[in-house]
């Protein structure tokens, strides 16, 4: 019951993402308020609250959006890898399953361009690649026993977010000039070799997980 009970929960945050995204895309996100969400939806506006704490968390779901993305892909990494290279083979396994995620799903290119004229929004993002890039230098200090002035973590957490920053942005001018999924999909591949050759050993092998 316990399963069915967290699935249909699953069902229902996602159907209201959907209707509200619809909504913000057609209309544009200011435009559009909780409560003609909700009517949308056919539920009431206390079951939207239950789901999502604020309407920017409709589009940008915490779930998809988390500040602790990076540090969660270094946390899971693998024995003798790096926690650069854990996030670049994460990317590339998003970027080749065309995930929403990284913004390659079908008809994301009305969503981003909604995203864009949405200063809230525009703002949320930017503010979320500083936490994912604080919360990874943590992570790496931690898992390095670094002192708390030792500026190294600080100093691999930014390259990494700035490559997770590129990619995404990537992602996003190809999709505002119209290419395919398949065609950026490609194209990110190809700068992800490019960026990862860029790194350095100092970056690539830093924060190995022990065997």
């Amino acid at each position: 019951m316990e399963g069915l009970r967290e699935r249909k929960k699953g069902q229902t945050r996602r159907r209201i993402s959907e209707v509200a995204i619809g909504l913000f895309v057609k209309r544009g996100f200011e435009h559009v308020t909780i409560a003609e969400v909700a009517a949308a939806a056919e539920v009431s506006v206390n079951t939207i609250y239950n789901y999502f704490e604020s309407k920017e968390d409709l589009v940008l779901p915490p779930d998809e959006a988390s500040p602790q993305r990076l540090a969660d892909i270094v946390r899971q990494r693998r024995p003798g890898e790096s926690a650069a290279s854990a996030v670049l083979a994460r990317l590339r396994e998003e970027v080749r399953g065309r995930e929403r995620r990284v913004g390659l799903s079908a008809g994301f290119g009305r969503v981003l361009e909604m995203m864009q004229a949405a200063p809230t929004l525009t703002a949320r993002l930017e503010d979320l690649g500083r936490q994912m890039t604080d919360a990874l230098a943590v992570v790496l200090a931690e898992e390095t026993d670094a002192h708390k002035d030792d500026p190294l973590p600080r100093a691999v957490a930014w390259h990494i977010g700035c490559l997770h920053a590129l990619v995404l942005a990537e992602i996003g001018r190809r999709t505002a000039a119209g290419e395919s999924p398949d065609a950026i999909a490609e194209a990110v591949l190809e700068l992800l070799d490019v960026v990862g050759g860029l790194l350095g050993e100092r970056v690539l092998g830093f924060a190995v997980r022990e065997e």
